[in-house]
């Protein structure tokens, strides 16, 4: 069976239900903690080793995170165990193709400092991609010195999401660092998302993270803008003194949301109460009579940012799944011409 040093990288009951006899026959089971291109880090029993990427994605495509039984002879991958959550997004390009940042962790720190980078509209991206993922979200703002009144923001920010914590701290103060420790204790994976520059690292360092021996690099602000220089160029898994684990993400410049219909229908569940108001069931929220929005906007009961917000994402859902059922359409498009030509080539027919 598992053992403690296991759960102390993220293991649980969720992956011990999974388990059969069978994986514990002349296996290994070990945690992804960074791709490396043509190969892939993953940590287990004995430690850190690495694994041909053909090897590790034998049993599908594997993200930072993930659980794999290996065989004990050659480490080629047997099985990838169902991730309990999955951070995505859109990747960059036309295509609606997902990226996936990492899987299995409990609690995404979602992290902005108390300057230019603070964005109400970026921070409900954030929030509705983690409530669709099944993680936590918790908001840290970082670099109060930068801000006249930090717990403004913090207000703020609050009333995004019902319940949401949110809290404010220096990343380099070990002491206020220590109200992030509660949620990265013994067998609790987190994750840093947020900006270049925001203080990711440093918070990780101040956490006490440690990427296998090395601090984790960090660089200094520009004066210019407010933005850090970009330091973490990939993600990967590290050890936490707490007990835990975290993942360190590069800076995001860019954040789509590929398929997260729900995220955004619990993260606007007010809006959507509202609009259910509207006389016209196709109301377009403009200038028709009866429109709840309009009335709720115009008494102060509904913020104007906050509704262009849900639009805008709205209607970027409503884009990718149009795409995606496009994308769809045309597989089984193509697999009904390959069967149909294969049918041809046993009857000894030409192609058409």
């Amino acid at each position: 069976m598992p053992t403690p040093k296991l759960r102390s990288i993220g293991w649980n009951p969720f992956f011990d239900a999974q388990l059969t006899s069978a994986d514990l026959q002349s296996t290994v089971i070990a945690r992804v903690s960074a791709h490396h291109g043509s190969q892939v880090e993953v940590y287990g029993e004995e430690g850190e080793f690495r694994v041909p990427i053909q090897s590790a994605e034998a049993r599908g495509k594997v993200a930072i995170g993930d659980w794999l039984v290996l065989n004990a002879a050659d480490h080629r991958a047997l099985r990838l165990l169902d991730r309990k959550t999955l951070v995505s997004r859109k990747a960059a390009g036309e295509e609606v193709k997902q990226q996936m940042i990492v899987a299995n962790v409990d609690t995404l720190f979602l992290v902005t400092s108390c300057n230019e980078d603070f964005n109400l509209s970026r921070l409900e991206r954030y929030i509705a991609m983690a409530i669709q993922s099944g993680a936590t979200p918790v908001v840290v703002l970082t670099k109060a010195d930068l801000c006249a009144d930090p717990a403004a923001l913090a207000d703020q920010a609050r009333q995004l999401h019902p319940g949401l914590a949110v809290e404010i701290l220096d990343a380099r103060n070990p002491d206020q660092a220590a109200a992030l420790a509660a949620r990265c204790g013994p067998g609790q994976s987190v994750a840093l998302l947020g900006s270049s520059g925001v203080g990711k690292s440093t918070l990780a360092n101040t956490l006490g993270a440690r990427a296998f021996g090395a601090d984790l690099a960090t660089g200094p602000i520009r004066e210019q803008d407010g933005k850090g220089r970009h330091t973490t160029t990939s993600r990967s898994l590290h050890l936490l003194p707490t007990g835990g684990v975290l993942v360190d993400n590069p800076g995001v410049r860019e954040f789509q949301l590929r398929d997260c219909e729900e995220g955004v229908a619990d993260l606007f569940e007010d809006v959507l109460a509202i609009i259910a108001e509207c006389r016209f069931s196709d109301c377009r929220h403009q200038q028709e009579p009866g429109c709840a929005v309009r009335a709720a906007i115009n008494a102060g009961t509904l913020d104007e940012r906050r509704f262009a917000s849900f639009e805008k994402l709205r209607a970027e859902q409503a884009r990718n799944a149009a795409a995606l059922a496009q994308r769809r359409a045309r597989g089984r498009d193509m697999s009904q011409a390959q069967r149909a030509a294969l049918a041809r080539k046993r009857r000894g027919q030409p192609g058409g």
